[in-house]
Parts: structure tokens; sequence; C-alpha cells
């Protein structure tokens, strides 16, 4: 298997195994895209607190798969240390 497919196989499980909570407020931001929501604003800044809280308060995520949420769905790159 080449190492592109492992890549993307595994940033395809990110999507999987999140807690409750975050995957609500996922769906809920994934729909507001794409009905074109009134509150997108406030969708996105959910599901920022959402990954923050998975992966900083909770520890249930990695780094790194916080950040593949946030640069998919929210735009953001991840910091430079």
């Amino acid at each position: 298997m080449a190492i592109e497919d492992l890549q993307a196989k595994r940033e395809r499980s990110y999507e999987y195994g999140l807690p409750d909570y975050l995957q609500h407020d996922l769906a809920a931001y994934k729909e507001g895209v794409r009905t074109k929501s009134d509150i997108l604003d406030c969708l996105w800044g959910e599901l920022y607190g959402s990954i923050n809280v998975a992966e900083i308060s909770d520890g249930v995520i990695t780094a790194e798969n916080a950040d593949y949420l946030r640069k998919k769905y929210l735009g953001l790159e991840p910091e430079e240390e």
C-alpha cells in the first residue's frame, strides 16, 4: 500500500469514534454548510470549542486528530511550535 493511501486511510479514521458532543457539533456544522445556514458562524464556534475540549480538556482525541479536523472543517492550519 502506498504512503499516500495509508495517510488517506488514517485521516478518514479521524472522523470516527469521536465523543458524542464532538460528533454532534461536526454533523451540525456539515449540515449548516450544506444548507448555507444563517448561523454558520455560531456552528463554526461550537465545533471549534468541541474540538478543543475533546483534545485539551478530555484528552479523547490526539493533537494530530484535532489539527486534521480544524484544517478540514474550519480552515485553520496547525500552529507552529
